[in-house]
């Protein structure tokens, strides 16, 4: 079972990567390499999988911390 300090930091890293990666998504949308001639280009493409896939990962990671914490919560010891 993984204890609350590490489902913390799991939220943690999938808050994280719903932060970094949309506003670099903006910064490749608007980066002049991503269209030629009005058509998206190579270079958006592999950026656009690579950001699915970061996000895919960091949703992922996020849920599995989400579980962990709540379970955490239902198996703590109960105070006497």
């Amino acid at each position: 079972m993984i204890n609350r300090r590490w489902s913390a930091f799991l939220i943690a890293v999938g808050l994280w990567t719903w932060l970094i990666w949309p506003r670099f998504g903006l910064a490749i949308w608007n980066d002049e390499r991503s269209f030629a001639a009005g058509s998206p280009t190579a270079f958006l493409w592999i950026h656009a999988l690579l950001i699915g896939a970061s996000l895919a990962i960091g949703t992922t990671v996020g849920v599995l911390g989400i579980t962990a914490w709540r379970r955490s919560v239902k198996t703590a010891p109960a105070e006497h």
